[in-house]
């Protein structure tokens, strides 16, 4: 049968649209699930069950991290994820077809001080076409597209010929290791695509990133005898003063990158948490800052992670009281490559028509990242062609977090356009 013939897109669009509402219902109870690390085991539970009603071939299984530790990608968190589960739904194929891995992250980030939340960030909310909550759109209304998109595909009467994946992973946010869990699990396809909130546009660049602890230690004291001691919290501050000028220092370079020479500001330096001292009136016996430094692709860690060790050992020898009580560095999270989408003309042929297809423009437009996804496990570690598309979120990782409804269904629209030709079809 012809796959991509206007009848056919016709009848995939519109069992989009005829589940739509049922899927916006999906996605608010998936929303619901406060799923921050290392708390993910309910929204795991969810998809399994959705999977599970659905037909689908579920493996859900639990690896020790320490047992990933030869994988490409992998980052130790310091020990601070003993583990880690995933939740894969395989779809054998009804023929010859190209395979495909659908991929997203359902952890999400700490939602904050709920009282600065217009509604409740796990109340999920419809308002002017946006449904708020945390997680909504990074990434759980794109997850939900992926697996709607399938569901639209049946209503409609078709089966893809390829073989499908649909993989639930965590870690994404802090280190990656649930994509490296299913990698290591032996999942492998022609295409992966993971529906991240990029507004239809295509990701074609992004950053990589470190993270990394700051063990401070300082000199306690009563404040009455603040001279006789050293605070470890002004101490961290000193550091992270030198830590700045380096985020400058990097972004200057970055002005010469072939991809990134146009992003204004595209490394970012932050102190994002900070722990400290023991009693209000003595001086700080202890600090800890945590930090996040952004990396271009073609960076090589291994020297960006030297530079930052050099830039705080300068910055400790220049202190009245590190220069003899030194601070510690320890590896905490991301150790990540950045990543360029290069070598996918094929998938990207195939996305390119689905784009117009559902939206009646051209595109999708290129879009260079200052964050990081999943994709580059399968571009830069597996030779998989990677594609990260999804729909329009605004405020992720902030407050009133929303997506965009409409975006959504068109999302979803692309991705089932996209199954279709990149699987194929038959009549089911």
């Amino acid at each position: 049968m012809d796959k991509t013939s206007p009848e056919v897109r016709a009848k995939i669009v519109a069992a989009v649209e005829a589940g739509f509402e049922r899927q916006v219902e999906f996605l608010s109870d998936f929303t619901a699930i406060p799923s921050v690390r290392p708390n993910e085991g309910a929204a795991l539970d969810f998809m399994a069950g959705a999977l599970r009603g659905r037909g689908w071939d579920v493996d859900d299984w639990t690896v020790r991290a320490h047992d990933l530790r030869d994988e490409p990608g992998f980052v130790d968190c310091a020990g601070e994820v003993p583990s880690v589960r995933s939740v894969v739904g395989t779809m054998e194929g009804a023929g010859e077809g190209r395979s495909l891995i659908l991929q997203g992250h359902l952890d999400v980030v700490p939602e904050g001080p709920e009282d600065m939340w217009q509604t409740p960030p796990y109340a999920p909310k419809l308002r002017d076409g946006w449904m708020y909550g945390r997680g909504a759109g990074d990434m759980k209304a794109g997850k939900v597209a992926a697996l709607f998109a399938v569901d639209a595909l049946r209503r409609a009467g078709y089966a893809p010929m390829g073989r499908l994946h649909y993989q639930s992973v965590v870690e994404e946010e802090s280190s990656g290791l649930g994509a490296v869990a299913t990698l290591a699990r032996g999942y492998r396809a022609d295409c992966a695509f993971i529906p991240e909130p990029t507004g239809l546009g295509l990701v074609r660049a992004q950053v990589g990133a470190i993270w990394f602890r700051l063990k401070v230690r300082g000199r306690p004291a009563h404040v009455a005898y603040a001279g006789t001691g050293s605070s470890a919290i002004t101490a961290a501050m000193h550091l992270v003063s030198a830590l700045q000028e380096m985020e400058a220092a990097w972004n200057a370079e970055a002005a010469m990158h072939p991809l990134y020479k146009g992003v204004e500001h595209p490394l970012n330096f932050n102190a994002g948490m900070i722990r400290g001292g023991d009693w209000t009136s003595s001086l700080p016996a202890w600090c800890d800052v945590d930090c996040r430094m952004g990396l271009l692709p073609g960076d090589d860690v291994a020297t960006r992670k030297a530079q930052i060790e050099a830039v705080v050992a300068k910055a400790a020898a220049e202190h009245p009281f590190l220069r003899d009580t030194p601070p510690e560095i320890v590896w905490t999270g991301f150790q990540a490559d950045g990543f360029t989408l290069e070598g996918a003309e094929a998938p990207e042929a195939v996305l390119r028509a689905a784009h117009e297809a559902a939206t009646g423009q051209a595109g999708p437009e290129d879009q260079i990242w200052t964050a990081l996804t999943d994709t580059r496990f399968y571009g830069l570690y597996h030779g998989i062609p990677a594609l990260c598309y999804g729909p329009t979120a605004d405020a992720i990782h902030g407050f009133d977090e929303r997506v965009d409804l409409a975006s959504v269904q068109r999302c979803t629209e692309v991705i089932a356009l996209f199954i279709a030709e990149w699987c194929g079809l038959r009549e089911s």
